[in-house]
């Protein structure tokens, strides 16, 4: 079983200005001439996290981490009263991507990323293969309607029903048949004291839920207010919408994956983003590897979802 590399700070970092009034926040570590690489975080709206830098082995890879917009160090923040979300969308974040890549001055790099993370990796990948040298892929999530109905409009509450009580708790009886649209009035409501505990809400439904043991610290950090909120109304905002994509888009065209190496890493018990969606992109994608993980749930920290990270990143540093 692989643990993390040791923790490394950052070389290099800044606010790249991609327009729209937007400034992402980018770090680079590792090995300045080693192989390059990115971490796609999750949410979306999660940020990056200094673990993140961890799969990779610092004397081969120049790794990359940046917040996505609105999110983590990146400006403005989701969490502003005045927030406007109408240029976040999934094809803002693949064009900041290759205008990070190039403010960098990478010709091709790996791409790792999980849950959101993996789907934007796909979305970026599928428009972009020629600036992709491999796929890496956690707790894979594609936003169709089947799985945000199992998470968001009550599947996992079978699962979960406890937990369940305080995801709908915020919304009036008569708006939960729809709980994302609900959700995103509530979330957008003026008012600080119902958009945050909204947001609190919703942060703390999904991340009691993500690790297959109850984990503290993961709801301490996903219920600060202002992370909260912020994650929360951009998440909700991409589900509105879908993506911004075709239902069922980025398992249709897997196929123009095939010239790209892959890995995808998923725990068995995967209550967030269910097997179903893995085992479908690696039908889609058979060139990719599928590593299920028998005793794991969603979560990027669990040790057997860890070493499966940290297992592909190093075969393909070789």
């Amino acid at each position: 079983m692989r643990d993390f590399y040791p923790d490394i700070e950052p070389y290099d970092s800044g606010l790249l200005d991609v327009g729209d009034g937007q400034q992402l926040y980018w770090e680079v570590s590792g090995n300045p001439d080693g192989k390059p690489a990115v971490y796609l975080h999750g949410g979306p709206g999660g940020g990056s996290n200094p673990n993140q830098r961890r799969v990779f082995d610092p004397e081969k890879y120049r790794i990359v981490l940046f917040d996505q917009r609105g999110c983590g160090k990146s400006l403005p923040h989701a969490s502003a009263p005045d927030a406007d979300l109408s240029t976040n969308t999934t094809w803002h974040l693949v064009a900041d991507l290759e205008r990070l890549r190039e403010h960098l001055g990478i010709d091709r790099w790996l791409v790792c990323g999980g849950s959101w993370g993996s789907a934007l990796a796909l979305a970026y990948a599928q428009r972009h293969p020629s600036s992709v040298t491999e796929l890496v892929l956690r707790g894979i999530f594609t936003l169709r309607k089947e799985e945000l109905d199992w998470f968001y409009e009550g599947g996992a509450a079978a699962l979960f029903p406890d937990l369940w009580e305080g995801f709908v708790a915020p919304v009036p009886v008569e708006e939960r048949g729809h709980l994302v649209r609900a959700y995103s009035r509530l979330l957008n409501d003026p008012d600080p004291a119902v958009h945050r505990a909204a947001g609190v809400a919703w942060s703390r439904w999904e991340s009691s839920t993500i690790t297959l043991l109850p984990s503290p610290e993961t709801v301490a950090k996903f219920t600060e207010p202002d992370y909260a909120v912020a994650f929360a109304r951009i998440e909700n905002h991409y589900f509105m919408n879908g993506g911004w994509w075709q239902e069922g888009q980025l398992i249709r065209d897997a196929g123009t994956l095939r010239g790209i190496p892959g890995v995808i890493v998923q725990g068995r018990y995967d209550v967030c983003t269910p097997v179903m969606t893995a085992w479908e992109l690696h039908k889609a994608w058979p060139e990719a590897e599928l590593r299920l993980i028998p005793d794991a749930g969603h979560s990027f920290d669990e040790p057997g979802i860890r070493s499966a990270l940290i297992e592909a990143t190093d075969r393909f540093a070789r």
